[in-house]
């Protein structure tokens, strides 16, 4: 009877003892947790980042970006295509010291240090509802080289389409002005006249459905040194006749109905 009592009152204090020891895990636990919520919401005043503020309460905005929406929403006409471009800046760059090649087990190995090559604009245009996309690469991004990528397009990629929808910011290149500076008279208008340009808003450049594509580019192929605009040039097509073969559309959701709730605030006030 003693020994069965002993057995049955140190089976009580382990059991006692593992309650205990998860309590005092628990409460650890919420006191680490507490110190991490802590830490992500205290200030830190030595950080920041740069971000697209949008203006609040701004007519013109929302004129522009309800534009884009709507011109989003249209269906599919093999004969008005739907075009958005964009264009970035990319650094040329080689390597000062030769990369140790990977071996079984361990990876490539490159050097910080690297050497500066110049700098280069990359252009790209996409038709997202058919799946395609072109890219070039020029070294600078003025009038001349949005005039010929322009002409370029029209000419060679959609000669037989009588108009173009055309999505891109409204960077001081991008206008009709610049036909006539590249091109006679007769020409630029015949361009202009198969051009229906949608402008993004300032401040609104992810309405521009090019800047998912070159968001894409920049995590597949851009993320390596390139020393000079061939071989950039080579990669890029690589990479576009890649996607364009797989047929990678872009399959937009959001519309002006979703704008005017989810973003009320940049509205104006109607009296």
């Amino acid at each position: 009877m003693f020994k069965s009592t002993a057995r049955i009152f140190k089976l009580v204090v382990k059991i006692v003892d593992k309650s205990n020891n998860r309590i005092k895990d628990y409460g650890q636990r919420r006191q680490d947790d507490r110190r991490q919520t802590f830490k992500k919401t205290q200030l830190k005043p030595w950080l920041s980042e740069y971000y697209c503020i949008t203006p609040e309460k701004n007519g013109e905005f929302v004129a522009r970006m309800e534009d884009v929406l709507e011109t989003y929403c249209l269906p599919f006409d093999k004969n008005v295509p739907l075009v958005c471009m964009d264009e970035k800046p990319y650094q040329l760059l080689d390597e000062a010291l030769t990369p140790i090649p990977m071996k079984p087990g361990k990876k490539k190995k490159i050097d910080y240090e690297y050497e500066r090559k110049g700098t280069c604009s990359i252009f790209i245009f996409t038709e997202p509802l058919a799946g395609w996309r072109k890219t070039s690469v020029r070294e600078q991004r003025t009038k001349k080289d949005w005039a010929t990528e322009i002409h370029e397009l029209l000419t060679v990629h959609y000669p037989d389409q009588p108009k173009i929808r055309l999505v891109m910011d409204n960077l001081n290149t991008h206008t009709i002005g610049s036909l006539y500076e590249v091109y006679p008279a007769e020409t630029a208008r015949a361009l202009a006249k198969r051009l229906e340009i949608h402008y993004t808003p300032k401040h609104g450049s992810w309405l521009n459905i090019a800047e998912i594509e070159l968001s894409v580019m920049g995590r597949q192929c851009l993320k390596r040194r390139i020393p000079d605009m061939d071989t950039l040039r080579t990669e890029l097509a690589a990479w576009h006749t890649n996607r364009n073969t797989n047929q990678k559309t872009v399959d937009w959701q959001f519309t002006t109905s979703d704008a005017r709730i989810k973003l009320k605030h940049l509205y104006p006030i109607y009296n």
